[in-house]
Order: structure tokens, then C-alpha cells, then sequence
């Protein structure tokens, strides 16, 4: 049976790097005796695998991860045990049954949702400008950057990969392009935004917290972004 978890990531274990929090739920799992699959070979280790990496110092409200189990009560119960074992700063809130020719999360990813806060002492001295100007920056023709790739450094267009930007109290929200074929990050976009106000982005200007991942069921063209959450059924 394939289980999809949400969880949150808040707190210190954001400096936690995500092998390390592979090895976490792997200890955590056999900890709360979840009935988990192995993988079959001299080896055996646990089917699991997670939606999207999280960068190291960013918060998430929408963190997934997969799992295959031979048996379960129900998806609460799984839920309420892993919980039960889990450290301050994680905390799973939703579980779901997917069907079992559902993809892996990690290959389904193609958009993810966030927001950004200002660290004290790092806000422009105008925050007005800053905040209205969002909406001219995403209307250009075209938004440049210099992206840095394993082969050096190239020139490359990021505004197909916005797909909303905004701000309200203060905060900056978000939606990009993500997973593996075209992953946009945050900081990137905020550095081309303050090209375009002609200053200079400071360094760890923001708190960045990731608040949902999506799936893409429609194309490139048509795109239907779902939350990988709601593509699974509570069994409770």
C-alpha cells in the first residue's frame, strides 16, 4: 500500500540538510513500528522517497514524503505513532492512500508555493517601491539572471517559471516552477527583482519558508497544479 505524508519543518532542524532528515524518518519510522516495506537485495533499506529537497535554513508548512507499507490500521493511527516518536520542529499533518499505480511524489513536482519575510535590519529603506514594484518586474517581455550550472555560468530567462508574485503585510508570496527538470529558486527571483530596483540584494535578507508543493496533471501549455496532498484518500 502506497502512503503519502505531509509534514512541517520549523525551528532549528531547518540547518538540517536533507540526507540527514532522510536518516531521520528512517529512524523515526522503525521507532513508531510502522509496518514499512523494504526493498528486496543484499542490501534492504526502506521504500521511501521524498517530493522535493528543502534548502538548508528554509522552513516548510508543505513538506511530502512516501512510503510503501504491508499493512496499516488506518492512515490516522500511522500518523498519530509517527508523531508520537518525532522531535520539536517536525510534525506530520496529513496522510493519505494513494492508488498503486500513483507515481512517486519527487516525479510528479512542478511547482511549489512560498513566502518570504524580511530579516530585521534588512528591509530597503523603501518599502513601498519595493512592494509595488513587484508587479512591473513580472510584467517585462523577458527576466534575466545569471544562473551558475555545473558547467560554468549562463545567461537564462526565469519569467515562464514565475508563475505568481506578490505581497501583502509585508510578505512576499510566491508560486515557481520546481522539481528536477526546471526547479526556480526563491532567492533567485528576489535577486533579479533587485536588479530590476537597481540595488543590491543583502545577504540572507529573507526568511524563507515553503508553504505547498504541487503536481501538474494537465501540460506545459495547460497546466492543472494540484497539491501532491489532495492526489491520495484518507483512510480513517
Amino acid at each position: 500500500m502506497k502512503v503519502r505524508i505531509k509534514f512541517y519543518k520549523h525551528g532549528p532542524v531547518k540547518f538540517i540538510g536533507h540526507l540527514d532528515i532522510m536518516r531521520y524518518f528512517q529512524k523515526a519510522i522503525r521507532r513508531a513500528e510502522i509496518d514499512i516495506k523494504y526493498s528486496e537485495g543484499f542490501s534492504p533499506h526502506q521504500v521511501m522517497s521524498f517530493a522535493a529537497p528543502l534548502g538548508v535554513g528554509l522552513t516548510s508548512n508543505g513538506e511530502y514524503m512516501d512510503i510503501e507499507v504491508n499493512s496499516m490500521i488506518d492512515t490516522k493511527t500511522l500518523m498519530d505513532r509517527l508523531n508520537a516518536v518525532m522531535v520539536e520542529g517536525i510534525m506530520a499533518t496529513d496522510c493519505r492512500v494513494l492508488d498503486e499505480r500513483a507515481k512517486n511524489a519527487m516525479s510528479l513536482v512542478a511547482a511549489a508555493d512560498y513566502t518570504l519575510i524580511f530579516r530585521e535590519g534588512k528591509e530597503p529603506s523603501d518599502l513601498g517601491r519595493f512592494f509595488t514594484g513587484l508587479a512591473d518586474f513580472l510584467n517585462q517581455p523577458e527576466i534575466l539572471i545569471i544562473k551558475k550550472t555545473k558547467k560554468g555560468e549562463k545567461e537564462v530567462d526565469i519569467k515562464s517559471g514565475i508563475y505568481e508574485l506578490s505581497a501583502e503585510d509585508e510578505r512576499i508570496f510566491m508560486k515557481v516552477s520546481s522539481g528536477s527538470a526546471d526547479n526556480l529558486k526563491p532567492e533567485l527571483v528576489m535577486e533579479a527583482y533587485y536588479q530590476f530596483l537597481g540595488l543590491t540584494l543583502p545577504e540572507f535578507a529573507f526568511h524563507i519558508q515553503r508553504e505547498e508543493v504541487y503536481g501538474n496533471t494537465g501540460d506545459e501549455e495547460n497546466r492543472n497544479l494540484i497539491p501532491l496532498g489532495l492526489m491520495g484518500e484518507s483512510c480513517e
